[in-house]
């Protein structure tokens, strides 16, 4: 009989509960993985701080990188790309198992399929709770995509490629080829840090970020970026800075923040032929105001996203396989804990908010 612990969420101003629990029988098309790292994503925060609302008990985390233990006996025996599976292997996976044949998958959005299963985001039940980052094991579903990784990567730099990384590499196919333009980023999370990265890498011209957090800016220098501009909160004409010299100029906005003023702002420096890629907005907020005759005679285009697609995945570590030594990732962490420590863990980032709070499994 194997045990694993998990650290089980109960809701909101609850206190998270350590708990062991046997490991039931991995299904034939299965994979049992050892947990060896989880960071605390923005999600997570709102589902800790009752901003986002999950059945309960659940395991939280979803952001995880792990070891293969074991591999059910009609899996493939192969990743998402048809490289080699075997026991002992670094593997990421997708946020989420879909159906491959549904319609939406069809059309490019797994994410979005019926049926869907995300990890981090279930109910812990008596026939299935290894599900979440928060715990010794994760069992990996049917049509679940994992990728092996190289080993060499840091755990805690490994660990955020299966959420943050992914999902700004799928903003990046939405913005298509960034060689030689001007980019502006709103909203200095890991997902506009990761993004600032990203451009760089793609061979943007200029890359310009603005954000309301003066130490956030700052590192986003470290991580490529050209000009960084302090934004008001709730006040468009606060960012004159921004909106002055950089008015109709900027080829592609992302806006990582979800902040009205942000995406309105980012809309008022778009050239002629323009596109805003809006990630943030996965939270209520207030409608925003909108020139549309400005939309329709600068020919922009808008288009949002939510989470990702394998493809992206895909990306996301050949991203971070090319780039970990030519970033300084590891230095998003902002303090790491263990698993007994989880409750203390959500406590800081709530608390201090830095990018990413670390927790290490297994030890």
């Amino acid at each position: 009989m194997r045990l694993g612990k998990i650290l089980v969420f109960n809701g909101a101003n609850e206190k998270m509960e350590l708990i062991e629990r046997e490991l039931p029988p991995i299904g034939p098309e299965e994979i049992l993985v050892k947990n060896l790292y989880t960071t605390i994503c923005g999600s997570d925060l709102h589902t800790f701080c009752g901003l986002r609302h999950e059945k309960t008990p659940s395991v939280l985390g979803h952001e995880i990188v792990g070891e293969v233990i074991e591999i059910g006996t009609e899996h493939s025996n192969h990743d998402y790309i048809g490289s080699q599976l075997q026991k002992g292997d670094r593997v990421t996976w997708s946020i989420f198992s879909s159906d491959p044949k549904s319609i939406e998958a069809l059309r490019g959005m797994p994410q979005k399929s019926s049926g869907l299963f995300k990890y981090g985001h279930a109910q812990v039940t008596d026939n299935d709770a290894f599900h979440g980052g928060l715990a010794d094991y994760c069992i990996l579903k049917k049509n679940t995509a994992v990728l092996k990784i190289p080993s060499n990567i840091p755990l805690s730099v490994a660990a955020t490629i299966n959420c943050s990384v992914a999902t700004v590499a799928g903003a990046l196919r939405l913005a298509g080829d960034l060689k030689s333009k001007r980019v502006l980023i709103t909203g200095l999370g890991l997902l506009g840090i990761v993004c600032v990265a990203m451009c760089k890498d793609a061979g943007a011209a200029n890359i310009f970020t603005a954000d309301i957090n003066a130490e956030r800016l700052k590192q986003s220098l470290d991580f490529g970026a050209d000009e960084t501009y302090m934004l008001q909160q709730g006040n468009l004409e606060g960012n004159s800075a921004l909106l002055n010299k950089h008015s109709n100029k900027i080829d592609v906005v992302f806006d990582m923040s979800g902040a009205a003023e942000a995406m309105e702002a980012g809309l008022i420096a778009l050239g002629v032929g323009g596109i805003a890629i809006w990630i943030g907005a996965v939270f209520h907020s207030r409608n925003l105001k909108i020139n549309a005759e400005q939309i329709v005679r600068k020919l922009i285009t808008i288009k949002g996203l939510h989470n990702y697609n394998y493809e992206d995945l895909v990306y996301a570590v050949d991203f971070m396989e090319r780039n970990y030594t030519h970033f300084p990732f590891e230095k998003i962490i902002g303090k790491e804990f263990s698993l007994a420590q989880g409750q203390q863990a959500f406590e800081y980032a709530v608390d201090h908010k830095p990018l990413r709070v670390g927790i290490r499994l297994n030890n």
